[in-house]
């Protein structure tokens, strides 16, 4: 299935009830360096190791086009959160990343939120908007996602989308310079079919 990734006026936009998801845009460097950059000491516990220069427009021109590459290529899809109020103010980002086809028929999901958004549950609404997206556009089985043992707030965001604890992974992931170990978390789609049909207020606007 292609896609019309490459043209500015033609990415696809997906929606939720109060927040819209697309690839990066260039016109979005200094709304992504703010919040990025203000929200550094909140992130910083949860993320790979990052400074400032990995901030500089010319980083962030890379990212852009590696996120259009990548969709059209069909193996990551790197989205931006904003709010869908008239604002379009990013909020944070979602991404369905390594995609597998064949026999697995799988993606990981990883996602961050700017300090200030969050607990509002908009990192919820977006990750039930990337599941509609992922089981019902590319057509995939299973999304895995994995997080910090004490990430509370991560939790709480994959179980309201149905996922469910799968194991324990030691030294999964170097967050801030450190190996660390992870929960993980799966989703198939017969599982996230019987959740939102269970839950009549999980929907996709």
């Amino acid at each position: 299935m292609l896609w019309p990734w490459s043209s500015p006026e033609q990415l696809i936009t997906l929606r939720g009830r109060s927040i819209a998801l697309r690839l990066p845009q260039m016109r979005d460097y200094t709304a992504w360096y703010n919040l990025r950059r203000s929200s550094q000491d909140f992130l910083k516990p949860f993320e790979p190791r990052w400074t400032e220069a990995d901030l500089g427009r010319r980083v962030f021109s890379m990212r852009v086009r590696r996120a259009r590459q990548e969709a059209e290529q069909g193996t990551d899809y790197t989205f931006f959160i904003f709010l869908d109020d008239g604002s379009n103010t990013l909020v944070g980002g979602i991404t369905l990343s390594n995609v597998r086809r064949r026999a697995a028929q799988f993606v990981n999901l990883g996602y961050w939120m700017g300090q200030s958004y969050a607990g509002k549950g908009l990192m919820s609404e977006a990750v039930e908007v990337s599941l509609a997206f992922t089981f019902e556009t590319l057509d995939l089985h299973r999304v895995h996602a994995a997080f910090l043992p004490h990430n509370i707030a991560s939790r709480r965001v994959l179980e309201k989308n149905g996922f469910v604890e799968e194991g324990f992974a030691e030294s999964y992931l170097q967050i801030n310079g450190r190996w660390e170990d992870h929960v993980l978390m799966g989703l198939t789609r017969e599982r996230w079919d019987s959740f939102r049909f269970a839950s009549p207020h999980h929907r996709v606007a």
